[in-house]
């Protein structure tokens, strides 16, 4: 399957030069006109040389310019099939008349969580199951607002697995949870801007203690991407002041479920007996 600009970007785009990088910016932020109009008017428009775009496909794999726009043009062939197309058509009529919020923060993530279904890199997620699976140690680092969905994935996997804890929770010390760190585990930091800098220097010293790091972020220019083995980049728009979370959750509950289908008899064993445990200790209302 043939990754998206952003998922190639955002595994490469630390490395770009600071001039490649305004160029790959202006990709990001015109997406369609780069698919629809000519070089020399999108260079005349971003300030850059036509030969900067030319270096910066090739900086991020792609054999030509052209081999960047046609990724662009197949990308916007999608979405105009694709029900987030239609959605961004109700989010556009309903803007032009009376709506609330409620409304369209429900559009919004609706178009988040079908864009993220679009994109989605499904060989790379089954590797992350795989890995999570394999995992000797799993540790899950969600600072600020991430720290919420970090918790509940965390209490999901603990039903299935005894290998899971969240780092830094109810003041332990991040250190002590990546103390031992090696190959054999596997980090998952949420990180979404702006950055929490104890999520960016996690996943640098779980990347050099050679751990599996799974990024979860909603934009290529994300510190984390460098230290990443695998990555996803999550729709996060709304007209929400804040981030919206709806398509990360999502992608948090798939993995759980993934791996809870892969884990098999153990994981069914278990579930079980936290369900007596928790009636036994009147953890939860027995009816």
């Amino acid at each position: 399957m043939q990754l998206s600009f952003e998922q190639q970007l955002s595994s490469k785009y630390a490395s770009l030069s600071a001039k490649l990088k305004e160029a790959a910016d202006f990709v990001v932020a015109n997406p369609i006109d780069v698919a629809t109009r000519s070089l020399r008017t999108l260079s005349k428009d971003a300030n850059l040389s036509p030969a900067t775009f030319s270096r910066m496909s090739t900086a991020l794999g792609y054999d030509s310019y052209e081999d960047l726009r046609d990724v662009l043009r197949l990308a916007m062939a999608h979405r105009g099939n694709s029900f987030s197309h239609r959605v961004e058509a109700l989010q556009q009529r309903h803007g032009e008349g009376d709506q609330g919020f409620l409304s369209q923060h429900i559009l919004d993530c609706s178009a988040n969580l079908q864009n993220l279904g679009a994109s989605i890199d499904q060989p790379m997620l089954e590797t992350c199951v795989e890995r999570l699976h394999d995992a000797r140690r799993v540790l899950v680092l969600g600072a600020l607002g991430s720290t919420g969905i970090a918790e509940y994935l965390t209490y999901m996997a603990s039903f299935i697995a005894d290998n899971w804890s969240m780092a830094s929770r109810m003041g332990a010390s991040l250190a002590s949870g990546l103390v031992g760190m090696s190959d054999q585990d596997v980090l998952i930091v949420m990180t979404k801007p702006p950055f929490a800098s104890n999520a960016i220097n996690a996943a640098r010293e779980a990347h050099e203690a050679g751990a599996f790091v799974i990024v979860i972020t909603d934009t290529h220019t994300c510190p984390a991407l460098v230290h990443a083995s695998a990555h996803f980049l999550v729709p996060t728009q709304s007209q929400h002041f804040f981030s919206s979370y709806a398509a990360t959750l999502v992608l948090c509950e798939a993995m759980i479920g993934m791996l809870a289908g892969q884990a098999g008899s153990p994981a069914m064993a278990r579930i079980a007996d936290v369900e007596l445990r928790n009636r036994r200790l009147s953890e939860v209302w027995d009816t």
